[in-house]
């Protein structure tokens, strides 16, 4: 499984949405993805990639590419 396969299952998982809807326009407030998915949605990533976020990234994922664009800080390659 490459790196946005794992991010789109992680948003999958999080926001129990199809992987098949899950695109760059997906943004915070559109299918489930409120404050209380954020919370669950940070966990899936961090756990997905074995990394801890930044508070200030936490706060600014507000859109899978946005998720995308934090993560590439990580080292993870897309």
């Amino acid at each position: 499984m490459n790196n946005l396969e794992k991010l789109k299952k992680a948003f999958s998982d999080a926001l129990e949405i199809p992987t098949e809807t899950i695109n760059d326009e997906l943004a915070y407030g559109s299918e489930s993805w409120d404050s209380v998915a954020h919370l669950a949605l940070v966990a899936s990533i961090e756990t997905e990639f074995d990394i801890m976020l930044a508070s200030d990234d936490v706060i600014d994922m507000s859109s899978f590419l946005k998720a995308k664009e934090i993560l590439q800080k990580y080292e993870v390659k897309f």
